[in-house]
């Protein structure tokens, strides 16, 4: 019997990137179509690559998050969403519908939270789980059973983040990430971090520390110096960062792994969605080959650990 695969995949993430991975692209009816067309690329191969019995895809369900009550300024300053993307958004449900996989939004939460609620739901139940997004922060759900797959270079090559990875590449486990956000901070989420911390100097610490609240038991032991004053005057808004920078895996959502079991497309509505948005590439054929996706504009792999 086939070991049960989930795949988790960062809706609006996703969508971000293929948008300014490929250049404007439009139907014959005007609507922009490059970030459906991108998320398409990558979903098929993903399907082909992965054969998951269970899919959902996670959008953010708003604005207002329940991080926002510990900062109001979490996520502040972002710049307003194209509207050449805004308009793509109900072309890429509708075509996730097509692909008969399930998608879900819970209000105050974030994908990331909907996604890290199941990664741990999954692997209580012994399946692998794949998780698929451009945002490195899901790197801290990466277990012996949960894969984190980052985007790179837009959508064309993906990053294969498991334990073994992430130690190779930055010495800490997957968890410490978080901490490693809570001391450097994070700009795109407007996470302030400790002023004057960057990653070199927060992976050093976590190597000798272990962790963002280690670190401050530890402060006395520490020689002066001006990075202790800046660690020490920061000390409640590094634990704060930390604590925005956690994803949370309890989430109270109202779907279950049984709602997410995968069984294809439909056929017959992939193929009218690919009509409509005029992707003539892609209606050449419908059984939906890895061949099939050579003649898409752009290839795609998968970097090994």
């Amino acid at each position: 019997m086939t070991k049960e695969k989930l795949l988790l995949l960062d809706g609006n993430s996703l969508a971000y990137r293929a948008f300014f991975a490929l250049p404007l692209l439009t139907n014959d009816s005007g609507i922009h179509t490059n970030a459906v067309y991108g998320f398409t690329t990558m979903l098929q191969r993903i399907l082909e690559e992965e054969q998951p019995t269970q899919i959902l895809v996670a959008f953010d369900a708003g604005k207002t998050t329940f991080r926002h009550e510990t900062f109001t300024e979490y996520k502040g300053g972002r710049q307003k969403t194209p509207p050449e993307l805004s308009e793509q958004f109900p072309y890429i449900r509708k075509l996730i519908d097509a692909y008969g996989i399930k998608q879900y939004e819970q209000d105050l939460y974030e994908a990331d939270d909907i996604i890290g609620t199941l990664a741990k739901e999954a692997s209580s139940q012994d399946m692998d789980v794949i998780i698929v997004s451009g945002d490195r922060d899901l790197t801290q759900l990466a277990t012996e059973q949960v894969t984190v797959y980052i985007t790179k270079k837009g959508i064309t090559e993906i990053e294969r983040n498991t334990p073994a990875f992430i130690a190779e590449k930055y010495g800490l486990t997957p968890l410490q990430i978080i901490d490693m956000k809570g001391l450097m901070g994070d700009s795109s989420d407007n996470i302030p971090g400790v002023p004057g911390v960057g990653e070199k100097t927060a992976v050093k610490l976590l190597k000798e520390h272990g962790s963002v609240e280690a670190l401050y038991e530890a402060m006395d032991t520490l020689k002066a110096s001006k990075m202790k004053e800046k660690l020490v005057a920061n000390e409640e808004q590094a634990k704060m960062s930390k604590k925005l920078a956690t994803i949370f895996t309890d989430a109270p959502i109202t779907i279950s792994l049984t709602d997410l079991a995968y069984h294809g497309p439909n056929e017959e509505e992939l193929i009218n969605v690919w009509r409509e948005l005029g992707f003539k590439s892609l209606l050449e054929k419908s059984d939906f080959t890895v061949q099939e996706q050579e003649q898409t504009p752009f290839d795609f792999e998968l970097i090994q650990e």
